[in-house]
């Protein structure tokens, strides 16, 4: 066929980053393809030509998301008319359910091949939405070894292709030039803080992370905090951290830190991939709260807890007490220490089941068999 035009569609930071490694892979079959949708800064770089300010998309939980409903049925009938009017000859939904099991949805009622990469945890809440993926899907890419077999007893045409942060690892810089980098000092231990990617995680986050990390400090003087930042994050966010030291690379923190104090999220992998020992707290608004214990069907929120089968980092979920959460960081920060080596080893583990390298390859390569069966 011609060179396809292709729409994709991440609504959050880490699908921007699969996305990018994707539209690269596609550019690599297909070096004129169109490639258009929902595309963040990187996704951007990599060539997509973005329909809506990326910025606008993120959000977490019922709550918030009842605030921005004007703003996303007015981006749902956008892209709809779109579908109708330039019809693309893929579609590939990235991660970001609320907004993308109704794109696959609008798609495959309209004929469109779709494709979707990254998969809605249905496993863990809301096993229903299989079977919309069963019915508006013609192949789900799956990134946790887990999912391939659940989803096909629902009749969704799902395939492993690995982790894509696995490839990105090449490109990770040595704990040596992540410190110096940082302006850390190499002989004491670094505790870094990943409050979140989006504000209103930032803003649940971190000044409880905060209390912790000087619980940690006033019992162990010495210990360096450095925090995340997010770009798409307004400064303002971060002012409970003023005159701390700052990274705005999540990358380059995980591979500088001792230990990491981390909100759930793709986070808690990179930490695996990384092998940095990491403890989980995690905050969200009480109606979200409420409603997913109604929902979740798994007994862990944090998906490194899930990948490994049981509870091999501490979570704090809600209620994020300073104490208990410096209780659980103090001997991860120790080097040599038993509970360190045991999660480090643990975290081994996890990062063998991700499968191998080359994700992103494997997601183009099912596009171009979907594309190669249309007419």
């Amino acid at each position: 066929m011609a060179e396809p035009r292709i729409l994709l569609s991440a609504g959050e930071a880490s699908g921007d980053l699969h996305g990018a490694e994707l539209a690269r892979a596609l550019r690599r079959r297909y070096p004129t393809a169109q490639l258009l949708g929902l595309a963040g800064p990187q996704m951007v770089d990599a060539g997509v030509r973005p329909l809506v300010d990326f910025g606008r998309l993120a959000v977490m939980g019922v709550a918030e998301l009842l605030t921005r409903l004007p703003f996303f049925l007015a981006l749902r009938r956008r892209i709809e008319r779109l579908l109708d009017a330039e019809p693309p000859d893929l579609v590939i939904p990235i991660d970001y359910p609320g907004f993308n099991l109704r794109l696959c949805a609008a798609a495959h009622a309209r004929g469109l091949p779709v494709l979707y990469y990254i998969a809605p945890q249905v496993w863990a809440w809301r096993p229903e939405r299989a079977e919309i993926l069963a019915e508006a899907t013609d192949r789900v890419a799956v990134v946790f070894p887990q999912e391939e077999p659940f989803l096909r007893k629902y009749g969704v045409q799902a395939v492993f292709v690995g982790h894509p942060l696995l490839d990105t690892l090449d490109r990770r810089e040595a704990r040596e030039e992540a410190i110096a980098a940082l302006g850390a000092d190499p002989g004491r231990p670094i505790l870094g803080l990943l409050p979140g990617s989006r504000p209103q995680e930032v803003r649940r986050h971190l000044k409880p992370f905060l209390a912790a990390a000087d619980e940690v400090v006033r019992r162990l003087p010495g210990v360096q905090v450095i925090v995340s930042t997010a770009p798409q994050v307004p400064p303002v966010n971060y002012a409970a951290a003023k005159g701390r030291s700052l990274s705005s690379s999540s990358a380059r923190l995980l591979s500088a830190a001792t230990a990491v104090l981390s909100k759930s999220g793709t986070t808690t992998v990179e930490a695996a991939l990384m092998e940095t020992p990491l403890v989980i707290a995690h905050r969200v608004h009480p109606l979200t709260f409420a409603m997913a214990r109604r929902l979740v069907t798994v007994d862990s929120v944090g998906m490194v807890n899930l990948l490994a089968g049981r509870r091999i980092v501490r979570e704090f979920v809600q209620r994020l007490p300073r104490r208990a959460i410096a209780d659980g960081l103090l001997p991860l920060l120790e080097a040599g220490s038993a509970e360190r080596e045991e999660l480090i080893m643990n975290l081994r583990q996890v990062r063998r089941s991700l499968g191998e390298r080359g994700a992103a390859a494997r997601v183009a390569a099912l596009a171009e068999e979907l594309l190669g069966a249309r007419p």
